[in-house]
Order: structure tokens, then sequence, then C-alpha cells
């Protein structure tokens, strides 16, 4: 590998700008680099005074030579700062690696022991996604994501952890973004900790909760509203979403679930939803919030979410109409689309 190119591609000539363009988008090292010093908790030592490499080294269980060589990539790239030979300190970058920061750390998020940090790791595999349209996820570590997280609780209960922290940033909008006025009893379809029905409950008094998801994680959501003062407005039905579902909803509320899913589980997933409705009465529905993809035109944030369920659980962003069409193909008409100031919208769906 050439010096001077850093083992890429010549830089100059007429397309110089463009190419330099293209090796930033489609460098790997620093993004690598980043994730392990998310996951050996660098920024985290060297705000508790460790500095030097060999310091670091003995901390964390890394060799000081490699440390180095990392650290020093990272210091070039603004994420670490320099300020002497062999010693390293936070630049405002790095302190978004400090754990405990609640509003925009980033370090759980990059963390290779982590269910996310991890399932990164599958992206790796794209080429062979892209030729078979299957993820990766399986053929790299023996076991599907989600049999993964069962098999780890720490690793789930970081994974849950982190998802909680995603739907409380857009759980105000839906509380508001839609007419819960009518609604008595929301159905929560596979609804985690239960972080949006305790922002449904809190914002709505009248409203009553019931909270659907696997076992263990129904366990951490009974915990967590009884913390909120609300347990005593909300049932707790551990189950899966591919079971029959309770029948006592005005609204069945699918929060980000279905782009977990291929279309055939997205079907019967929404089956299950359209029975429940159904069963509850003519009046019932099912609201499905998801991030939409559109023909052309989409940020780059929908596209790279779409690439990573596709490589990692073989999900997908959708469409309005390839919900529709899921949708319709278990029985349920689309009545409304509300769109919100978060990017996601919101679809309501009939029997």
């Amino acid at each position: 590998m050439g010096a001077a190119q850093g083992g890429g591609p010549p830089g100059g000539g007429p397309h110089a700008d463009n190419v330099r363009r293209l090796r930033a988008l489609s460098d790997l090292i620093t993004p690598y680099a980043v994730r392990v010093a998310a996951t050996l908790r660098l920024a985290d030592l060297i705000e508790a005074g460790a500095r030097r490499p060999d310091e670091l080294g003995a901390r964390c269980g890394a060799d000081p030579a490699a440390l180095e060589r990392l650290l020093r990539h990272l210091a070039a790239k603004g994420v670490f700062a320099q300020p002497e030979p062999g010693e390293f300190a936070l630049t405002e970058l790095s302190r978004l690696l400090l754990t405990g920061r609640e509003d925009d750390g980033l370090r759980p998020w990059l963390d290779m022991d982590g269910g996310l940090g991890r399932s990164d790791m599958a992206l790796s595999g794209m080429l062979q996604v892209v030729r078979t349209g299957r993820p990766a996820y399986e053929d790299m570590f023996g076991r599907t994501f989600w049999a993964d997280l069962e098999a780890d609780p720490e690793r789930g209960r970081a994974f849950d952890a982190l998802m909680s922290a995603q739907v409380s940033l857009v759980a105000d909008e839906v509380t508001t973004a839609y007419d819960w006025s009518d609604v008595r009893n929301v159905v929560d379809v596979g609804g985690g900790a239960g972080t949006l029905l305790a922002a449904l409950l809190a914002k709505h008094p009248g409203l009553r909760g019931t909270l659907v998801d696997l076992p263990s994680v129904v366990e951490t959501g009974r915990r967590e509203l009884a913390a909120a003062g609300l347990a005593d407005r909300c049932a707790f039905a551990p189950g899966s979403f591919f079971s029959p579902l309770p029948a006592d909803g005005d609204v069945l509320v699918l929060s980000r679930v279905l782009h977990d899913w291929d279309d055939d589980s997205a079907r019967a997933i929404l089956r299950r939803c359209a029975e429940a409705a159904r069963a509850a009465g003519p009046a019932a529905r099912v609201l499905v919030i998801e991030q939409l993809v559109a023909d052309q035109g989409n940020s780059p944030m929908t596209t790279a979410m779409d690439l990573r369920m596709l490589s990692v659980i073989g999900g997908q962003e959708r469409s309005l109409d390839e919900y529709r069409l899921l949708a319709a193909d278990a029985g349920l008409s689309l009545r409304d689309t509300i769109a919100t100031e978060s990017g996601r919208s919101i679809l309501e769906f009939t029997g």
C-alpha cells in the first residue's frame, strides 16, 4: 500500500474534489476506530486522569502500542487531542463518548459489545446481503439478532434501554399529533419497556393501557410504569405479537415494530392486530408509527436505516403504498396519515 495515498487511489487530476469526497464517504478506518474507542471507554478513562497509552492500556486491557496508534489517528481526525507527544486529551467530540450523558451521549450506541454496536458488524457483509437479499447477522454470529439478544440478557437489556431512549425522543409528539380524546384503552403492541405507553397515560389521565411484549421486556415495563405511578392504569400481557392479542383496545399501536420484519412477518403481525381490533368493536383501529420512504428524494438517515434493517434483521423501511398493501392483506384499510415533526408518520387503519 502506497504511503502517499494511504493505501487508497490517487487524489489528484481534474476530478480531485470528487475523488476526495468519495474517499471520505468510503472510509472504514475512522468509523471502526471511533467504535473501538467507545467500546474501550477511552473517553471515561481519559476524563478520570489516564492520558498516556500505557496507563490507558492497563486500565482497559489493550496493547499500549496499538492503542497509541488508534488514538493518534483519532487525534488527527479531531476526535481526541494530543497536547504533548504520547499524551491524549478529550475534545468536544470525544466528550460525546463519555458514559452517562443522558441527552446526547453516543457511547452506548457505538459500543461493539452492546446490541446495536455489535449489529454494526453485520454491515461488513453487505455485499452478500445485496447478492442474496438475506441479512448477514446470523451468518456472522451463528444466530439471528433477536436470538443473540435473548442469549445474552445484559446485551438485551442494553438494547432495550437504547430503544426506550429513542422512543422517548418522539413520544411527546405522538401523544399530541393524534386525537386520543375518544380512546379509552390503548394496546401498545411490541411496546418494549412501555416508554410510549407511559407518555400516553401521563398526557391523557382518562386513558388506560395494555403493554404487550416478551415476558422479560414486559417485566421491565412493569417496573418503569410503577415507578412513574401509572401501573394502576396499565395491564401487562407478556407474549408474542405473532399470537392472539388482547381484544379490549380501542386503539392498537405498532410503533417502530413493522420495520423490524420482512413482509410475511409484517402481514402476520397486522393480521393479529386486525383480529383484536375486530373483536374490540367496529370503532377500534390500528395505528402504525413508522418512517416512510419515498420513490426518490429520501434523507440519508432514512436510506441508511433501511440498509441497516436489511443487513441485520431482514426488515425494511417502507413507503405509504407498501404499508397500505400489507394492511389490506390483513383486512385493514388506511383511513388517515399524520406526519410528525420527527419525520415519522402515524398511519391509522380500520377494519
